[in-house]
């Protein structure tokens, strides 16, 4: 079967996730890649208003894939790509491979997960994909073209989006895929705001730091990352 597929990410279009992500995926079809210029993450559903979006091609180092960059959002970078860029709509939206998890509630922040329900908002099933901010990518590069292979022609239904995160272990560690995992209500990461410097005197500035956290109820895709398998399932806009 012939594909058209739009690939885009919220870590910029240097990423490295998105580059495994690319080059797997020629083997499921026709590749566009429209990315940002720099990282946006944690832009959520955001669109550009009010000012111009540039579009440029990218040489992008990805045999058989046609690349852009996008001054804008990711969800900008799908808008732009269905309505414009190409010369009709992809089957399928892939968001990904973001540096980091995106599961539990953090989905509500993410920029992979809202370009994603843009393509789903457009009438375009979409898949999210992520894995652990680490170096150690076995499980990842070991189970993504199955993970392709099982997701790309199956419709997540209206407002749903297929959203996959992969642990950062060994795949020796590995314990396989849970499918069907709903979202988690907790949280992965807790938040503070430590101040870093003052300002003239009478302001300061505060950077934010994560502590991840290792708790989830059970049959969510926070409880399958915390066991060491991919999580596999379906999210409804939250947003």
């Amino acid at each position: 079967m012939s594909r058209t597929i739009l690939i885009t990410n919220d870590d910029g279009i240097h990423a490295d996730g998105m580059l495994r992500l690319a080059r797997a995926a020629v083997r499921f079809g026709d590749v566009w890649l429209i990315a940002p210029r720099r990282q946006r993450s944690a832009a959520s559903h955001t669109i550009t208003l009010h000012k111009p979006l540039d579009i440029m091609p990218f040489p992008y180092p990805a045999e058989g894939v046609r690349a852009y960059t996008c001054s804008g959002t990711p969800v900008d970078c799908v808008r732009l790509g269905v309505k414009k860029i190409m010369p009709c709509p992809p089957d399928v939206v892939l968001s990904g491979i973001n540096y980091g998890f995106n599961a539990a509630t953090d989905i509500q922040y993410s920029a992979t997960a809202g370009a994603a329900f843009e393509a789903s908002f457009l009438g375009i099933r979409s898949i999210a994909l992520s894995e652990y901010n680490c170096p150690c990518h076995e499980v990842t590069d070991h189970y993504l073209d199955e993970i392709l292979e099982e997701l790309i022609d199956q419709d997540p239904g209206p407002d749903r989006i297929w959203n996959v995160n992969f642990p950062g272990c060994p795949l020796s560690e590995c314990t396989g895929i849970l499918r069907d995992r709903v979202m988690s209500h907790d949280i992965v990461y807790e938040d503070s705001y430590e101040p870093v410097e003052v300002l003239n005197e009478i302001g300061v500035r505060y950077v934010v730091r994560g502590t991840l956290l290792n708790k989830a109820e059970k049959g969510t895709d926070f409880d399958a990352l915390l066991q060491k398998a991919v999580s596999v399932g379906k999210v409804t806009n939250i947003c």
